[in-house]
């Protein structure tokens, strides 16, 4: 019998799912981050900053854990085992086939956690919630990333299966090839992003859609710390690293800002977000 979670309504605490780093290494390349370290990690420091991160989010939210499988390196990276909203689980399909074997693991996770699962088209790549981003301030409405791992042909198949707005953004710096590398939505509205990594006709529906009283532009430092890789839970904003001047700009919109080191994971091309993968993203109107 399929173990069963609580309905996500009825959540007061977010409930969040990390997978163990226990084969986290960098030993091909598939975005411009591993470049210089493949072999270069060690085990015993990315669980350190893992259990780190863990014990942090711990405190602000429910922890779920999937146990990681061998020969999937990259499984650690949660947020890109798909997307969830309600009790609806749509599993990635993972663009390189260095990834794909974390499929079936994820699938099956969620299939013995209660959870209805619903399919991508066969030919349409999506990398979950690395590139699918539920905003805080409007229920109903999904930014996805493309033009690196995610097809733009996605944008449509999500909107029709979840019954969501999805305004799709081309990701124009191969440097941050997943939309949550560069974008965060937060609580109330409030959007931290680094608009270097789009478009013009994406960053204009950015601007579009959220006042400036609530668009966070970081400056390029900062999104090479991987600041916008941040992970919001109601008022609490956790990531890598802050600079004064962010932290400022973030604390004067009410968040409270938490630094944990995951700079090597970084060199995989993730942080705080991609470890990730929040649960409880509610059906609303």
């Amino acid at each position: 019998m399929a173990e069963t979670m609580s309905p996500t309504m009825e959540r007061t605490v977010p409930r969040v799912l990390m997978c163990a780093p226990t084969f986290f290494e960098v030993s091909y390349v598939i975005n411009p981050w591993m470049t210089d370290h493949v072999h270069n990690t060690t085990a015993e420091r990315s669980r350190r900053q893992w259990d780190a991160l863990r014990e942090t989010v711990t405190r602000h939210a429910d922890v779920a854990l999937e146990e990681p499988a061998h020969g999937q390196p990259d499984m650690t990276f949660a947020a890109n085992a798909g997307l969830v909203f309600g009790n609806t689980f749509v599993p990635s399909r993972f663009r390189y086939a260095e990834r794909q074997g974390e499929e079936a693991p994820n699938r099956d996770w969620f299939r013995r956690h209660g959870f209805d699962i619903v399919e991508l088209p066969d030919d349409v790549f999506f990398e979950g919630a690395g590139d699918g981003l539920f905003d805080r301030g409007v229920s109903r409405r999904l930014w996805m990333g493309y033009g690196h791992r995610s097809d733009q042909a996605a944008a449509p198949a999500l909107a029709s299966l979840l019954d969501v707005e999805v305004l799709p953004l081309k990701l124009a710096d191969p440097r941050f090839y997943h939309l949550d590398t560069c974008f965060c939505p937060l609580a109330n509205g409030y959007t931290l992003y680094f608009p270097a990594a789009f478009d013009a006709p994406s960053l204009a529906l950015i601007e579009k859609h959220i006042p400036p009283s609530h668009r966070l532009a970081v400056h390029e430092h900062d999104a090479l710390d991987f600041a916008c890789n941040a992970v919001n839970l109601g008022k609490v904003v956790i990531l890598n690293r802050a600079s004064p001047d962010l932290r400022s700009r973030l604390e004067g919109a009410g968040f409270m800002v938490i630094e944990v080191a995951l700079d090597e994971f970084m060199k995989s091309g993730g942080a705080a977000k991609c470890l990730t993968l929040r649960l409880d993203e509610v059906v609303g109107t």
